[in-house]
């Protein structure tokens, strides 16, 4: 289960960067600080 204060489980996203759509992947970013956001009330019917 994930939760918040615990380590993000690895995934792979689209990103649009320069104009074209990659692939990313949160191990890319191991040793970096990433903050992740989801709002996913943009994403439902209101």
């Amino acid at each position: 289960m994930v939760m918040v204060g615990k380590k993000a489980p690895d995934f792979t996203a689209k990103a649009y960067h320069n104009g074209e759509f990659i692939d990313v992947k949160l191990s890319d970013y191991l040793g970096r600080w990433v903050v992740l956001y989801f709002y996913p009330g943009d994403f439902t019917f209101v």
